[in-house]
């Protein structure tokens, strides 16, 4: 169908600002007024928060402990070191997943070489711990899981393997749902009795708590006798890539692992990641957390998603280039053929819904099929929400039974919607943004007039209005290059911490021209100076914005091309001002 657009394409919302906390910043702390508005946007108001948000160190982290059962994990790991017992790390088949997995593999192959990984089938056998593998561990004289972003649902498959004389330490981040696991330990910040201040991190920023809190209990009773314990540092390149690929807030205990981690990445000390960035085509290049999230980590992704999540960590373990560079072919086909399933999901979906909703419509979009992929369903969920700004469920069915993924907006907290659907499903799991579901083919119907009915219960409280927030208004004449060396300061770039959105008015565009994937690119000029910019997809606009006095909203970053970089503005929506 065609796609009829008008400009603006959203509502514009001017961040309200205080002229005297914007002073304050300034001039404690040398920035630009500018930068000081931005920084009060994001709710940084005190020098000294100012200080700690624009260099995080490892310093500032929280005390470990203060994860309720994190006492008690470190003990029993520590038995088990001492007994010698065998452990066996099990995970999730996503980055998240993945990288808790590498890091605590790592570290625990220099105690206990012995200690294995597993990471469930996605199509033969889902999420989470299971019986099958318990049974599995038990054959292979397994004394102790530990489970890394999984685990806190698996109350059977845990109780199972208590029976069985194993016992369970979770490590996990999802949202919990009345009692805990009969495990030996269960470490999640979502904890109601959780004493820990943070409760965003990844699954891999609990692990590397985790072995903050390990490290410490095995100095303090000298297990290293020659003070040559391990450097934690070295891991957070993947803790990084992991809280990056779980968007979870990039602030608190966030920011510093991502920010850290992404600096660390330039050493290119591991030879998987060197090798992911040569086939992803950022080679030599800094991996900021947009080049995380749109290259490595789809990739990282991809093997979980149809084929085998260990092609992931083997990559991410390799010690031989050879070897490093063949897996990371393998994970970038992987990629490729991801890219063209969602591809085909996507469009026929399309198709479905068509390109807008009518009037007055707020229902969750649910979908199910016995052709898609489940490992892609996820992604092209996510394709829906950023494009009708409502909740997508996407299901794949096979045998009568459908596996679901979920993707919500902002407003809705859609682990809370299934919990009240509870009596529906068989079972699910996640946090407020993505979740999942096991659901019976015949309940699917019924499933989504409920959810329909839960969002328009809360639809008063919501706002399905598409809009841009801005966090500043300013003149062309602001963005210089001393003003973006300060605003690279804000990055690592992410949830809660999304990239600056700047507002200019009164100018007016020349040269226009539409390149690669009918992106509109132009020169601005205006208040006496001109810079480049670049629309990403719009270039259908071209004719509605000649000769016209323009507003404008984008983000300003610096271009690098063949060696040479220029200021270049990101455009994110333009108004057109019309004659009186």
């Amino acid at each position: 169908m065609t796609v009829l657009r008008t400009l603006p394409m959203t509502n514009w919302r001017l961040r309200e600002g205080n002229r005297d906390v914007q002073e304050l910043l300034a001039r404690e702390l040398g920035l630009s007024p500018l930068i000081s508005r931005i920084l009060e946007s994001r709710e940084i108001c005190e020098p000294d928060q100012a200080r700690r948000f624009l260099s995080p160190s490892l310093l500032d982290l929280h005390n470990p402990f203060l994860m309720e059962d994190m006492g008690k994990a470190v003990n029993r790991l520590i038995s088990a070191i001492h007994r010698k017992e065998k452990v066996v790390v099990y995970g999730d088949y996503d980055a998240d997943g993945i990288t808790s997995v590498v890091v605590l593999l790592q570290f625990l192959r220099g105690i206990l070489p012995a200690t294995t990984y597993y990471i469930p089938d996605r199509m033969t056998e889902g999420y989470g711990l299971n019986r099958g593998a318990v049974e599995r561990f038990q054959s292979e004289g397994i004394g102790l899981i530990i489970t890394v972003d999984c685990g806190v649902s698996d109350f059977e498959p845990i109780a199972y393997a208590r029976q069985r004389g194993m016992d369970t330490i979770i490590l996990d981040h999802h949202e919990i749902s009345g009692a805990l696991p009969e495990a030996a330990a269960t470490v999640n910040p979502n904890r109601t009795d959780c004493r820990f201040p943070f409760k965003h991190l990844a699954a891999v920023g609990i692990v590397f708590n985790f072995l903050i809190a390990l490290r410490g209990a095995l100095r303090n009773e000298g297990y290293w006798r020659d003070d040559t314990y391990p450097n934690l540092k070295e891991y957070l390149d993947l803790v990084a890539l992991g809280t990056i690929g779980d968007i979870v807030p990039l602030v608190d205990e966030n920011r510093i692992f991502v920010k850290i981690g992404l600096d660390l990445m330039k050493e290119e000390r591991r030879i998987g990641l060197c090798a992911l960035k040569r086939v992803s085509g950022i080679e030599g290049q800094a991996v900021d957390s947009g080049k995380a999230s749109f290259t490595l980590i789809p990739r990282i992704n991809a093997a979980g998603r149809i084929a085998s999540a260990s092609e992931a960590v083997e990559l991410l373990l390799s010690e031989n280039r050879d070897q490093a560079e063949e897996r990371a072919m393998k994970l970038d086909g992987f990629n490729r053929k991801r890219q063209a399933m969602e591809k085909v999901i996507l469009h026929e979906l399309l198709d479905k819904v068509g390109d807008t909703f009518e009037a007055g419509e707020i229902g969750p979009l649910v979908f199910a099929s016995s052709n898609w992929h489940p490992g892609v369903i996820g992604i092209v969920a996510s394709r829906l929400v950023e494009r009708f700004g409502r909740p997508a469920i996407l299901i794949s069915l096979k045998d009568g039974i459908g596996k679901g993924s979920g993707r919500s907006i902002a407003d809705f907290n859609i682990y809370e919607g299934l919990k009240q659907c509870e009596s529906l499903l068989i079972s699910y799991g996640g946090h407020r943004y993505a979740a999942g579901i096991s659901i019976r083919e015949g309940n699917i119907d019924s499933f989504s007039v409920q959810l329909r009915e839960i969002l328009r219960e809360k639809s008063s409280q919501m706002d399905f209005t598409a809009y841009t927030t801005v966090d500043a208004q300013c003149s062309l004449t602001d963005i210089t290059r001393e003003f973006l060396s300060q605003l690279e300061q804000l990055a690592p770039f992410g949830s809660r911490n999304p990239e600056p959105v700047l507002c200019a008015r009164n100018v007016s565009m020349a040269s226009p021209s539409i390149v690669g994937n009918n992106h509109l690119k132009m020169r601005i000029n205006g208040d006496g100076v001109s810079r480049n910019s670049i629309w990403f997809s719009k270039g259908e606009f071209l004719r509605d914005l000649s000769a016209a006095m323009l507003d404008i909203v984008f983000t300003p970053q610096m271009n690098v091309w063949n060696g040479s970089s220029d200021i270049q503005l990101k455009m994110k929506d333009i108004a057109v001002q019309l004659n009186s």
